[in-house]
């Protein structure tokens, strides 16, 4: 047995042997193949070196650096493919003169028109969440890309949860009053932003770019003991949440279109058949003292229907028809 093996080692030996003396005479590899494009300028890393000769030391350029877009071992990013020009595009004319600007420029006096923009950017970007870019608002809209992200820098503001809010701010400014009211979704915190209700790149379903298809569906992500199913349903709650409640800020407690008694009686009036209400019949006439059989309305004496009917989205009491507590 033991000479076996040894036979077999020697065969093995004599095989390797020519693989052994080419490697020891070929010339020995370098440390780095190549260098990557953090380097700096003239670091022979590419394209992108070229551009970093001149753009290398511009605080507004060199962030990029640091950003996912720039990471060459990664096939699928910019800086793997044509470095600048994956974006800018062909850039050759700029390289021999100055006087001529890159094919693509994202801002600036000779800013490119916003189909060009976004076609750089959804030449990479077109899967999952901007699958329902094209026909979105923002896209009817003639909305760029980079009006909203920011490429050269380390962190997107608008990819930022505490950033985020002030950067649609710019453009939705009645959102932005109602952040400042009484009783609002905190984005301007950054704890609710609106990338988590929205989809800035459009929705499948309601008109509003909403992140779920619904309205109500979208409130139940977070409002999931809202969802149902009840056994007695409150159906302006199943229709649609916007029926109550205002989505950004309201001056009324828990983001209500209006105070509690005047927005019930809105449905439970006197003339539907309901129990009156705030408004109409016996229950709404103020109290007239000692000896009278009427007694003051939720209206005039400050309580609220919430008061008794706490179950307000619904209830699975066998007792809840009235949603009572």
């Amino acid at each position: 047995m033991r000479k076996i093996i040894t036979l077999g080692l020697a065969c093995a030996l004599g095989m390797m042997l020519p693989t052994l003396s080419a490697w020891a005479q070929s010339p020995a590899a370098p440390a780095h193949t190549a260098m990557t494009v953090g380097a700096g300028p003239g670091s022979g890393a590419g394209p992108a070196s070229t551009c970093l000769k001149c753009h290398g030391n511009k605080a507004a350029v060199t962030p990029i650096l640091q950003t996912p877009h720039a990471v060459r071992g990664d096939k699928r990013t910019p800086f793997a493919q044509d470095g600048c020009e994956s974006c800018h595009g062909d850039s050759s004319k700029h390289v021999a003169s100055r006087a001529n600007p890159p094919s693509i420029i994202f801002k600036g006096k000779n800013i490119s028109p916003v189909a060009v923009r976004n076609e750089a950017c959804l030449s990479c970007h077109t899967s999952t969440a901007r699958m329902n870019w094209e026909g979105s608002a923002h896209e009817t809209n003639d909305k760029a890309c980079t009006d909203c992200h920011t490429l050269h820098a380390s962190k997107d503001p608008v990819l930022v949860k505490i950033t985020q809010a002030e950067k649609c701010f710019t453009c939705h400014t009645r959102q932005r009053n109602d952040s400042f009211k009484f009783s609002h979704h905190m984005m301007r915190e950054g704890k609710v932003v609106c990338s988590d209700c929205h989809n800035p790149h459009g929705g499948a379903g309601d008109t509003k770019m909403l992140k779920e298809f619904t309205i109500n569906e979208t409130c139940y992500t977070c409002h999931a003991d809202k969802r149902g199913p009840m056994l007695f349903e409150h159906q302006p709650v199943r229709e649609n949440c916007l029926n109550c409640h205002v989505s950004h800020g309201s001056n009324e407690p828990r983001l209500m279109k209006e105070r509690m008694n005047f927005l019930c009686s809105s449905c439970h009036s006197a003339a539907s058949g309901s129990s009156g209400g705030a408004f109409g019949g016996a229950h709404s006439i103020p109290f007239r003292g000692p000896g009278t059989s009427n007694f003051n309305s939720a209206l005039a004496n400050q309580r609220q229907c919430l008061n008794c009917h706490s179950q307000v989205h619904g209830s699975n009491s066998p007792a809840g028809a009235f949603f009572l507590r």
